[in-house]
């Protein structure tokens, strides 16, 4: 099992990313997927998640009403749109699979983790 994260880069606040996350090795459209972040000298924190079908979707707190978390399942990929971003936003974010159709905020619910993208939001 893989997980691939993509789409991190240097932007100034208040502008946009978009994040993707490829699994490979098996499928997990039955399964929730989810982002979580670390910002330098901070502990690694949940940012959202979505469940198999995409009914479900929980955010953090920090991120509600800026970012949003999708996935293709024919593509085995999650994604995470993020607007308005701000210095705070600065981390390395990192997407994990849960092996559970329910959703998870913490790290020791998420089984599989991808190597992380750094997203660096200058003011």
């Amino acid at each position: 099992v893989q997980l691939q994260a993509s789409g991190g880069g240097l932007v100034q606040a208040g502008g946009s990313l978009r994040l993707s996350c490829a699994a490979s090795g098996r499928s997990f459209s039955t399964y929730t997927r989810g982002w979580f972040r670390q910002a330098p000298g901070k502990e690694r924190e949940f940012v959202a998640a979505i469940n198999y079908s995409g009914s479900t979707r929980n955010y953090a707190d920090s991120v509600k009403g800026r970012f949003t978390i999708s996935r293709d399942n024919a593509k085995n990929t999650v994604y995470l749109q993020m607007n308005s971003l701000e210095p705070e936003d600065t981390a390395l974010y990192y997407c994990a699979i849960r092996m559970r159709c329910s959703t998870g905020v913490s790290e020791d619910e998420y089984d599989y983790w991808g190597q992380g993208t750094l997203v660096t939001v200058s003011s």
